[in-house]
Protein backbone atom coordinates (compact mmCIF):
# COMPACT_ATOMS: atom_id res chain seq x y z
CA UNK A 1 0.00 0.00 0.00
CA UNK A 2 1.00 3.47 -1.27
CA UNK A 3 1.69 6.22 1.32
CA UNK A 4 -1.40 8.10 -0.11
CA UNK A 5 -3.79 4.90 0.34
CA UNK A 6 -2.94 4.66 3.79
CA UNK A 7 -3.30 8.07 4.50
CA UNK A 8 0.34 9.00 5.58
CA UNK A 9 0.20 11.84 2.99
CA UNK A 10 -2.38 13.38 3.58
CA UNK A 11 -2.79 13.57 7.51
CA UNK A 12 1.08 14.50 6.74
CA UNK A 13 -0.37 17.51 4.78
CA UNK A 14 -2.93 18.07 6.84
CA UNK A 15 -1.23 18.43 10.31
CA UNK A 16 0.39 22.28 9.97
CA UNK A 17 -3.34 23.22 9.55
CA UNK A 18 -5.32 20.70 12.45
CA UNK A 19 -2.91 20.44 15.36
CA UNK A 20 -2.68 22.95 18.38
CA UNK A 21 -5.99 24.88 17.07
CA UNK A 22 -7.39 27.17 19.54
CA UNK A 23 -10.24 26.11 20.93
CA UNK A 24 -12.92 26.85 20.44
CA UNK A 25 -12.86 27.66 16.58
CA UNK A 26 -13.43 25.50 14.30
CA UNK A 27 -12.54 24.14 10.41
CA UNK A 28 -15.15 24.34 7.83
CA UNK A 29 -14.35 21.41 4.90
CA UNK A 30 -15.35 22.43 1.28
CA UNK A 31 -16.35 18.98 -0.13
CA UNK A 32 -18.29 19.06 -3.38
CA UNK A 33 -18.51 15.40 -3.28
CA UNK A 34 -15.89 14.44 -5.80
CA UNK A 35 -12.84 12.60 -5.19
CA UNK A 36 -10.30 15.14 -4.09
CA UNK A 37 -12.63 16.70 -1.59
CA UNK A 38 -14.21 13.39 -0.18
CA UNK A 39 -10.42 12.37 0.64
CA UNK A 40 -9.88 15.49 2.67
CA UNK A 41 -13.00 15.06 4.29
CA UNK A 42 -12.37 11.35 5.37
CA UNK A 43 -8.64 12.17 6.22
CA UNK A 44 -9.38 15.44 8.23
CA UNK A 45 -12.03 13.10 10.03
CA UNK A 46 -9.52 10.30 11.11
CA UNK A 47 -6.50 12.91 11.80
CA UNK A 48 -8.47 14.87 14.28
CA UNK A 49 -11.08 13.74 16.04
CA UNK A 50 -11.17 15.96 18.60
CA UNK A 51 -11.30 18.88 16.61
CA UNK A 52 -14.84 20.62 15.66
CA UNK A 53 -15.39 20.03 12.04
CA UNK A 54 -17.70 20.57 9.37
CA UNK A 55 -18.40 20.33 5.93
CA UNK A 56 -20.11 22.45 3.83
CA UNK A 57 -21.08 21.39 -0.04
CA UNK A 58 -22.27 24.53 -2.22
CA UNK A 59 -24.50 23.47 -4.37
CA UNK A 60 -24.41 25.60 -7.73
CA UNK A 61 -27.69 24.36 -9.26
CA UNK A 62 -25.99 24.07 -12.76
CA UNK A 63 -26.93 20.30 -13.44
CA UNK A 64 -29.74 18.77 -12.58
CA UNK A 65 -27.56 15.74 -10.51
CA UNK A 66 -26.03 18.82 -8.45
CA UNK A 67 -28.63 18.27 -5.19
CA UNK A 68 -28.42 14.23 -4.76
CA UNK A 69 -24.81 14.59 -5.30
CA UNK A 70 -24.98 17.32 -2.42
CA UNK A 71 -27.20 14.81 -0.05
CA UNK A 72 -24.85 11.70 -0.58
CA UNK A 73 -21.89 14.03 0.56
CA UNK A 74 -23.92 14.86 3.59
CA UNK A 75 -24.48 11.09 4.28
CA UNK A 76 -21.20 10.36 4.23
CA UNK A 77 -20.57 13.18 6.71
CA UNK A 78 -22.67 11.57 9.32
CA UNK A 79 -21.45 8.54 8.60
CA UNK A 80 -17.95 10.30 10.09
CA UNK A 81 -19.76 12.20 12.47
CA UNK A 82 -19.28 15.85 10.51
CA UNK A 83 -22.14 18.58 10.39
CA UNK A 84 -22.98 19.21 7.17
CA UNK A 85 -24.59 21.93 5.36
CA UNK A 86 -25.68 22.70 1.78
CA UNK A 87 -24.98 26.09 0.49
CA UNK A 88 -27.10 26.81 -2.37
CA UNK A 89 -26.24 29.87 -4.91
CA UNK A 90 -29.52 31.16 -6.29
CA UNK A 91 -28.16 33.99 -8.14
CA UNK A 92 -28.78 34.17 -12.01
CA UNK A 93 -24.85 34.11 -13.39
CA UNK A 94 -24.14 36.73 -14.90
CA UNK A 95 -20.60 36.63 -17.28
CA UNK A 96 -18.75 33.39 -17.50
CA UNK A 97 -20.26 30.55 -15.57
CA UNK A 98 -17.72 29.07 -13.67
CA UNK A 99 -15.73 32.59 -12.84
CA UNK A 100 -19.41 32.94 -11.25
CA UNK A 101 -19.64 29.83 -9.58
CA UNK A 102 -16.47 30.46 -8.33
CA UNK A 103 -17.00 33.88 -6.95
CA UNK A 104 -19.96 32.47 -5.21
CA UNK A 105 -18.71 29.59 -3.86
CA UNK A 106 -15.92 31.13 -1.60
CA UNK A 107 -18.50 34.02 -1.09
CA UNK A 108 -21.27 31.52 0.55
CA UNK A 109 -18.32 29.34 2.28
CA UNK A 110 -16.88 32.79 3.90
CA UNK A 111 -20.66 33.45 5.21
CA UNK A 112 -20.92 30.04 6.50
CA UNK A 113 -17.62 29.85 8.03
CA UNK A 114 -18.74 33.04 10.01
CA UNK A 115 -21.96 31.89 10.86
CA UNK A 116 -20.79 28.78 12.65
CA UNK A 117 -17.46 30.27 13.90
CA UNK A 118 -15.14 28.11 12.00
CA UNK A 119 -11.88 30.44 11.13
CA UNK A 120 -10.17 28.10 8.36
CA UNK A 121 -11.68 26.82 5.41
CA UNK A 122 -9.89 23.79 3.79
CA UNK A 123 -10.38 22.90 0.29
CA UNK A 124 -8.81 19.59 -1.59
CA UNK A 125 -6.82 21.74 -4.62
CA UNK A 126 -4.26 19.47 -5.97
CA UNK A 127 -1.37 19.80 -7.93
CA UNK A 128 -3.11 18.99 -11.21
CA UNK A 129 -5.44 21.95 -10.23
CA UNK A 130 -2.81 24.49 -9.80
CA UNK A 131 -0.98 22.98 -13.12
CA UNK A 132 -4.00 24.04 -15.10
CA UNK A 133 -4.52 27.52 -13.30
CA UNK A 134 -0.85 28.01 -14.14
CA UNK A 135 -1.76 27.35 -17.88
CA UNK A 136 -4.70 29.17 -17.79
CA UNK A 137 -3.07 32.76 -16.44
CA UNK A 138 -0.16 32.06 -19.02
CA UNK A 139 -2.60 32.11 -21.59
CA UNK A 140 -4.67 35.19 -20.50
CA UNK A 141 -1.12 37.15 -20.26
CA UNK A 142 -0.69 37.14 -16.02
CA UNK A 143 2.24 38.23 -14.59
CA UNK A 144 4.12 36.28 -12.10
CA UNK A 145 2.01 36.91 -9.69
CA UNK A 146 -0.52 35.19 -11.60
CA UNK A 147 1.49 32.30 -12.68
CA UNK A 148 2.65 32.06 -9.28
CA UNK A 149 -0.56 30.13 -9.32
CA UNK A 150 -3.49 29.23 -6.31
CA UNK A 151 -1.84 30.28 -3.10
CA UNK A 152 -1.78 27.82 -0.16
CA UNK A 153 -3.29 30.05 2.61
CA UNK A 154 -4.75 33.34 1.96
CA UNK A 155 -7.71 35.42 3.62
CA UNK A 156 -10.99 34.60 2.75
CA UNK A 157 -12.97 37.33 4.66
CA UNK A 158 -12.38 38.95 8.41
CA UNK A 159 -10.87 36.62 10.41
CA UNK A 160 -11.10 33.36 8.29
CA UNK A 161 -8.47 31.95 5.89
CA UNK A 162 -8.42 29.87 2.91
CA UNK A 163 -5.92 26.76 2.84
CA UNK A 164 -5.16 24.04 0.47
CA UNK A 165 -3.12 21.93 2.09
CA UNK A 166 -3.05 19.31 -0.61
CA UNK A 167 -1.31 21.30 -3.78
CA UNK A 168 1.39 18.95 -3.68
CA UNK A 169 -0.18 15.61 -4.14
CA UNK A 170 -1.77 14.52 -7.40
CA UNK A 171 -5.49 13.58 -8.23
CA UNK A 172 -3.96 10.28 -8.84
CA UNK A 173 -2.76 9.94 -4.98
CA UNK A 174 -6.41 11.26 -3.86
CA UNK A 175 -8.39 8.69 -6.04
CA UNK A 176 -5.75 6.00 -4.63
CA UNK A 177 -7.07 7.15 -1.41
CA UNK A 178 -10.55 7.00 -1.94
CA UNK A 179 -10.30 3.56 -3.42
CA UNK A 180 -8.58 2.34 -0.85
CA UNK A 181 -10.99 3.16 1.77
CA UNK A 182 -13.98 2.44 0.05
CA UNK A 183 -15.41 6.12 -0.51
CA UNK A 184 -17.95 6.84 -3.18
CA UNK A 185 -17.77 9.93 -4.94
CA UNK A 186 -19.42 11.64 -7.53
CA UNK A 187 -17.91 12.28 -11.41
CA UNK A 188 -18.71 15.84 -12.69
CA UNK A 189 -19.32 15.57 -16.03
CA UNK A 190 -18.07 20.02 -16.46
CA UNK A 191 -14.87 18.54 -15.30
CA UNK A 192 -14.82 16.63 -19.37
CA UNK A 193 -17.01 19.74 -20.98
CA UNK A 194 -14.77 21.42 -23.49
CA UNK A 195 -16.83 24.47 -23.89
CA UNK A 196 -14.50 25.67 -20.46
CA UNK A 197 -10.64 26.31 -20.97
CA UNK A 198 -9.50 24.20 -17.93
CA UNK A 199 -10.97 21.08 -19.04
CA UNK A 200 -9.88 21.57 -22.72
CA UNK A 201 -6.57 22.33 -21.13
CA UNK A 202 -6.74 19.09 -18.87
CA UNK A 203 -7.31 17.01 -21.85
CA UNK A 204 -4.08 18.20 -23.41
CA UNK A 205 -2.12 17.40 -20.29
CA UNK A 206 -1.29 13.69 -21.38
CA UNK A 207 0.58 15.42 -24.37
CA UNK A 208 2.24 18.02 -21.98
CA UNK A 209 3.06 15.46 -19.45
CA UNK A 210 4.91 13.37 -22.66
CA UNK A 211 7.32 16.44 -23.67
CA UNK A 212 7.94 16.80 -20.07
CA UNK A 213 5.50 19.49 -19.04
CA UNK A 214 4.36 17.63 -15.83
CA UNK A 215 2.12 19.32 -12.71
CA UNK A 216 4.77 18.99 -10.59
CA UNK A 217 7.28 21.06 -12.88
CA UNK A 218 4.06 23.42 -13.33
CA UNK A 219 3.57 23.59 -9.82
CA UNK A 220 7.64 23.80 -8.61
CA UNK A 221 7.43 27.07 -11.41
CA UNK A 222 4.28 28.53 -9.25
CA UNK A 223 6.17 28.08 -6.12
CA UNK A 224 9.44 29.33 -7.28
CA UNK A 225 7.39 32.44 -8.67
CA UNK A 226 5.35 32.92 -5.57
CA UNK A 227 8.97 33.18 -3.64
CA UNK A 228 10.40 35.83 -6.23
CA UNK A 229 6.92 37.38 -6.19
CA UNK A 230 6.73 37.55 -2.35
CA UNK A 231 10.49 39.36 -2.36
CA UNK A 232 9.51 41.75 -4.85
CA UNK A 233 6.09 42.63 -3.33
CA UNK A 234 8.15 43.52 0.11
CA UNK A 235 10.32 46.19 -2.06
CA UNK A 236 7.71 47.55 -3.55
CA UNK A 237 5.61 48.08 0.09
CA UNK A 238 8.93 49.84 1.11
CA UNK A 239 8.96 52.08 -1.84
CA UNK A 240 5.06 52.79 -1.49
CA UNK A 241 5.15 54.09 1.72
CA UNK A 242 8.66 56.11 0.91
CA UNK A 243 6.71 57.88 -2.41
CA UNK A 244 3.23 58.10 -0.66
CA UNK A 245 1.92 61.83 -0.39
CA UNK A 246 -0.68 62.70 1.80
CA UNK A 247 -3.83 63.06 -0.29
CA UNK A 248 -7.58 63.28 -0.01
CA UNK A 249 -9.64 60.21 1.53
CA UNK A 250 -9.90 57.63 -0.96
CA UNK A 251 -6.91 58.79 -3.28
CA UNK A 252 -3.79 57.21 -2.73
CA UNK A 253 -0.71 59.86 -3.92
CA UNK A 254 3.37 59.66 -4.84
CA UNK A 255 5.68 61.29 -5.27
CA UNK A 256 6.84 60.59 -9.06
CA UNK A 257 10.50 60.73 -8.36
CA UNK A 258 11.21 57.65 -6.53
CA UNK A 259 8.86 55.97 -9.34
CA UNK A 260 10.99 57.11 -12.12
CA UNK A 261 13.98 56.42 -10.11
CA UNK A 262 13.29 52.67 -9.22
CA UNK A 263 13.23 49.18 -10.85
CA UNK A 264 10.36 49.03 -13.56
CA UNK A 265 9.21 45.94 -11.56
CA UNK A 266 8.97 47.57 -8.25
CA UNK A 267 6.73 50.64 -10.10
CA UNK A 268 4.45 48.28 -11.37
CA UNK A 269 4.17 46.50 -8.43
CA UNK A 270 3.26 49.98 -6.18
CA UNK A 271 0.92 50.84 -8.98
CA UNK A 272 -0.59 47.61 -8.69
CA UNK A 273 -1.00 47.49 -4.91
CA UNK A 274 -2.32 51.28 -5.38
CA UNK A 275 -5.16 50.11 -7.44
CA UNK A 276 -5.97 47.29 -5.63
CA UNK A 277 -5.67 49.25 -2.23
CA UNK A 278 -8.67 52.20 -3.93
CA UNK A 279 -10.81 49.49 -5.72
CA UNK A 280 -14.54 49.11 -4.28
CA UNK A 281 -15.26 45.91 -5.32
CA UNK A 282 -12.76 43.20 -3.50
CA UNK A 283 -13.28 40.84 -6.39
CA UNK A 284 -11.27 42.71 -8.41
CA UNK A 285 -7.93 42.01 -6.52
CA UNK A 286 -7.06 39.49 -8.51
CA UNK A 287 -4.62 38.53 -10.65
CA UNK A 288 -4.88 40.20 -13.83
CA UNK A 289 -3.32 40.67 -17.32
CA UNK A 290 0.11 42.36 -16.99
CA UNK A 291 0.11 43.53 -20.74
CA UNK A 292 -2.48 46.47 -18.78
CA UNK A 293 -0.71 47.79 -16.32
CA UNK A 294 2.39 47.61 -18.15
CA UNK A 295 0.61 50.10 -21.07
CA UNK A 296 -0.61 52.53 -18.54
CA UNK A 297 2.86 52.48 -16.17
CA UNK A 298 5.54 51.78 -18.77
CA UNK A 299 3.80 53.36 -21.59
CA UNK A 300 1.88 56.45 -20.43
CA UNK A 301 2.41 57.25 -16.76
CA UNK A 302 6.46 57.04 -16.36
CA UNK A 303 6.84 58.92 -19.47
CA UNK A 304 4.50 61.91 -18.39
CA UNK A 305 6.50 61.88 -15.30
CA UNK A 306 9.71 62.42 -17.07
CA UNK A 307 8.54 64.97 -19.24
CA UNK A 308 6.54 67.07 -16.60
CA UNK A 309 3.49 66.23 -18.19
CA UNK A 310 0.34 65.56 -17.17
CA UNK A 311 -2.24 62.36 -17.39
CA UNK A 312 -5.38 60.43 -16.53
CA UNK A 313 -6.22 57.24 -17.94
CA UNK A 314 -8.63 54.46 -16.31
CA UNK A 315 -7.71 51.08 -15.32
CA UNK A 316 -9.92 48.12 -13.00
CA UNK A 317 -12.36 50.79 -11.98
CA UNK A 318 -9.80 53.39 -11.11
CA UNK A 319 -8.45 56.71 -12.22
CA UNK A 320 -4.53 56.95 -12.44
CA UNK A 321 -3.09 60.75 -12.86
CA UNK A 322 -0.35 62.14 -12.98
CA UNK A 323 0.47 65.84 -12.63
CA UNK A 324 2.78 68.97 -13.99
CA UNK A 325 3.81 68.93 -9.97
CA UNK A 326 5.27 65.41 -10.42
CA UNK A 327 2.44 63.91 -8.36
CA UNK A 328 0.83 60.35 -8.90
CA UNK A 329 -2.41 60.02 -7.83
CA UNK A 330 -4.92 56.84 -7.74
CA UNK A 331 -8.53 56.79 -6.95
CA UNK A 332 -11.81 55.44 -7.63
CA UNK A 333 -13.09 56.09 -11.05
CA UNK A 334 -16.50 57.99 -11.35
CA UNK A 335 -19.80 56.53 -12.93
CA UNK A 336 -19.10 55.62 -16.78
CA UNK A 337 -21.07 58.20 -17.84
CA UNK A 338 -22.90 61.38 -16.56
CA UNK A 339 -26.32 62.81 -17.47
CA UNK A 340 -25.64 66.48 -17.72
CA UNK A 341 -28.15 68.24 -15.28
CA UNK A 342 -29.31 70.85 -17.99
CA UNK A 343 -30.02 68.38 -20.27
CA UNK A 344 -31.29 64.79 -18.68
CA UNK A 345 -32.16 63.08 -21.77
CA UNK A 346 -27.79 63.62 -23.02
CA UNK A 347 -25.15 62.15 -21.81
CA UNK A 348 -21.16 62.86 -21.84
CA UNK A 349 -19.42 60.34 -23.74
CA UNK A 350 -16.57 58.38 -22.22
CA UNK A 351 -13.40 58.39 -23.40
CA UNK A 352 -12.12 54.76 -24.06
CA UNK A 353 -10.61 53.30 -21.08
CA UNK A 354 -6.94 52.49 -21.02
CA UNK A 355 -7.76 49.29 -22.53
CA UNK A 356 -9.33 50.38 -25.34
CA UNK A 357 -12.39 48.62 -24.98
CA UNK A 358 -14.74 48.14 -21.96
CA UNK A 359 -12.61 47.10 -19.21
CA UNK A 360 -12.71 49.61 -16.38
CA UNK A 361 -14.73 52.83 -15.53
CA UNK A 362 -13.71 55.31 -17.69
CA UNK A 363 -13.66 58.74 -16.74
CA UNK A 364 -15.28 61.69 -18.01
CA UNK A 365 -13.21 64.88 -17.80
CA UNK A 366 -9.72 66.19 -18.09
CA UNK A 367 -6.72 65.65 -16.23
CA UNK A 368 -4.98 69.02 -17.53
CA UNK A 369 -5.58 72.37 -17.92
CA UNK A 370 -6.28 73.34 -21.71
Amino acid sequence: MTSGEDGSRLTGALAPYLRDRPAPSGVLLAVSGGPDSTALMHAAAAAAPTIALSVATVDHGLRPDSGREAEAVGRLAKTLGLAHNILRWETEPRGGIQAAARTARYRLLAAHAAAIGADLVLTAHTADDQAETVLMRLIAGSGPAGLAGMRRERPLAEGIRLARPFLDMSKAELIAYCAANALPYVHDPSNADDRFTRARLRSLMPRLRAEGLTPERLTRLAERLARDEAALVRKARDLFDAARRPAAIGTIAFDGRPLLAAPEALTLRVLEQAIEAVQSDPQRATPRRLERLERLVLGSLLPALDQGACLRRTLRGTVVEATAAGLVLVAPAPPRSTSRSDNPGSHVASPPDLLGKAGGGAYIGRACPE
